[in-house]
């Protein structure tokens, strides 16, 4: 295996790995030991070219005319996006969206949600999910005593920018954005900027093409 990790990762192969990790484990629930590079570019719509080139910034993980063992890459992969780490998470809004994202199962990819927070009394107290809301306030020291790893924000923009800077104050180390807000990066902590709407748009894009 090639020693090529101190190379920089171009952004659109990161953001390729999620994808291989849910493959791999699909094949792994099917049975599938091995598999070549040119059914694994079949299968995801990915040149086999291409597939070589994004494991070759981490070092390569096949052998030729052998194929890569999926449960390795599968494991691998998992490893290089930190899903083994078991980050902590946090949910700020607690509305409708906050609500959605807290019925998702975060621990499938190595993430446990800890709590969630929002300023309506109304709601303080309540679970969604088995996980408790808290008031707002108490979002920094819940953050400081937690040792949380990561915000998911779910809050109007116009509140995104000083939500954003409270947890970045209190230690927060990463930020995965819902707000339809671009959050710039602060103090070097890395930010995931979600807009639910784009998908929506390049499938309307898709279509146009098509007809």
């Amino acid at each position: 295996m090639s020693d090529n990790t101190n190379r920089k990762v171009p952004s659109v192969v990161i953001k390729r790995l999620p994808r291989y990790y849910r493959y791999f484990g699909e094949l792994l629930n099917q049975g599938i030991k091995r598999i070549s590079s040119n059914a694994l570019s079949e299968k995801m719509g990915v040149t086999a070219s291409q597939i070589r080139q994004d494991f070759n910034y981490f070092g390569g993980f096949g052998q030729q005319g052998y194929g890569y063992k999926v449960e390795y890459l599968y494991n691998t992969i998992g490893d290089i996006l930190g899903l083994h780490e078991g980050y902590t998470t946090i949910i700020v809004g607690a509305g409708n969206l906050g609500r959605a994202l807290a019925n998702h199962n975060f621990a499938k990819r190595g993430f446990r949600l800890m709590g969630m927070f929002d300023i309506d009394e109304r709601i303080i107290g309540s679970k969604v999910n088995n996980v408790e809301i808290y008031h707002i306030d108490m979002m920094e020291s819940f953050v400081r005593e937690n040792n949380i790893d990561v915000g998911i924000l779910t809050v109007p923009k116009s509140e995104i920018e000083s939500i954003a800077d409270r947890l970045c104050a209190c230690g927060i180390k990463g930020l995965w954005n819902y707000s339809y807000a671009e959050l710039k990066p602060k103090n070097n902590i890395p930010i995931e900027n979600v807009h639910l709407s784009d998908s929506l748009m390049t499938l309307s894009y898709k279509i146009k093409q098509k007809e």
